[in-house]
């Protein structure tokens, strides 16, 4: 918005400063109103931050029954299936900030909107300008930018990767964004389409309504198991900054490594309080298809003596 309104600013001040030339100096009546208004311009213009940078932005482009070559799209399926990718967005931006929860409203959904800012261009789609995040986020993959790189590596790892390379995402990002994501990709194929996804000049398209459609049954909730397990045994190490942790099964069956879910504030609790002591958790367990289980205590409820 800061670079729209500098873009504005600097175009009226350019109109405003040609008609001036055009009006004598001794005409002081005609040319108040003008110089007062330039005066305006000038100061709104100093006001604005000095540092701008060009917001990022990606294309979201259909194919398929609702979509009319490269000229037109039903708008009906425009709404939903713009409405369904931008819960998608939030989700993930929510779930790498590690606020997203198992249920109840995306947290800060309305802070982290997408404009529609144009069509894009070959097959129909739109150009969806993201949100600026600064300030909120630490590190570039969790960052609006860093969002959209996970949404388009998890259609891309659904249509073409193993189960352990959509596991790997389903543990950064949450189950519950995943299935937003597959949200989005139903809202799709239900319709007979499918989409590309355009970001940094990286591009990733479905080749058919079918790819999509598999891609959709591998993020849906039927193919990612999540239980509750419970062990008996000590934790031998934990990292606070990655949130992880080495958990050793009293029964000798091996080592459970796993991460502590958002709704742990304090990481170091485990090192000052259960480390090297039997311990009886529960786990929660995700397993995407044939991947290998991902393991992440929810609660320290869940911890007893």
């Amino acid at each position: 918005m800061t670079i729209r309104r500098r873009d504005a600013l600097l175009s009226e001040i350019g109109e405003v400063q040609a008609i001036l030339k055009k009006i004598p100096s001794e005409n002081v009546i005609d040319r108040f109103g003008l110089e007062s208004r330039l005066k305006e311009l000038n100061e709104e213009l100093e006001q604005l931050p000095g540092r701008l940078q060009e917001p990022e932005r990606l294309s979201l482009t259909f194919r398929g029954e609702p979509v009319r070559g490269s000229t037109a799209i039903s708008a009906d399926f425009a709404g939903s299936a713009s409405s369904a990718f931008v819960d998608a967005f939030s989700a993930i931006i929510a779930g790498l900030k590690g606020s997203l929860k198992y249920s109840g409203p995306i947290p800060d959904k309305a802070s982290t909107p997408l404009m529609i800012t144009g069509m894009a261009t070959g097959s129909f789609g739109f150009e969806m300008e993201l949100p600026n995040l600064q300030g909120e986020f630490f590190e570039e993959r969790a960052s609006a930018g860093g969002a959209v790189e996970i949404f388009k590596e998890l259609l891309r790892v659904s249509a073409k990767g193993t189960d352990d390379d959509i596991s790997d995402i389903v543990e950064e990002i949450h189950p519950r964004a995943v299935r937003k994501v597959a949200n989005f990709l139903s809202e799709i194929s239900k319709k007979g389409a499918w989409c590309g996804l355009e970001f940094r000049d990286s591009y990733f398209k479905y080749s058919s309504l079918e790819e999509l459609k598999s891609s959709e049954e591998r993020l849906r909730k039927e193919n990612i198991s999540e239980t509750e397990e419970a062990y008996f045994g000590e934790f031998q190490g934990f990292l606070p900054q990655g949130r992880n942790f080495e958990f050793a099964v009293s029964d000798g069956s091996g080592i459970i490594r796993g991460r502590l879910g958002p709704d742990i504030e304090d990481p170091d609790v485990l090192n000052r309080e259960w480390l090297h002591k039997p311990t009886r958790v529960k786990f929660n367990v995700v397993q995407v298809g044939q991947g290998r289980p991902r393991y992440t205590l929810i609660s320290l409820d869940d911890l007893g003596a």
